[in-house]
């Protein structure tokens, strides 16, 4: 069983933990979050940046605030279908090389 799991992909495991954690992650409106950002456009000071609000928008989906969502960051939603996606390729392609050794 160890074995199996030393073998699961790492873009996997990235974005297993990275759907997981905004999931579980408290959903905040827009304009409530004040925290420090690594955004290099937010810290220079722009309030315009095409990343950020992603997250937010992620989370307040997975708590069904689905125009919050949109509100945060319109590509909140396709974000959610492309990762969602690429987890099932990456676990299906997975679960092959398993039953196949």
């Amino acid at each position: 069983m160890l074995n199996c799991l030393g073998r699961i992909p790492l873009e996997l495991v990235f974005w297993l933990t990275g759907i997981l954690l905004l999931a579980i992650a408290e959903p905040q409106g827009h304009g409530q979050v004040h925290h420090f950002t690594l955004c290099p456009l937010a810290n220079l000071g722009l309030d315009w940046c095409p990343g950020c609000g992603l997250g937010r928008s992620i989370t307040q989906l997975f708590h069904g605030n689905l125009d919050e969502s949109i509100h945060q960051h319109w590509l909140g939603v396709p974000a959610v279908i492309i990762i969602g996606l690429r987890i099932v390729t990456l676990g299906k392609y997975e679960w092959k090389k398993i039953r196949i050794e």
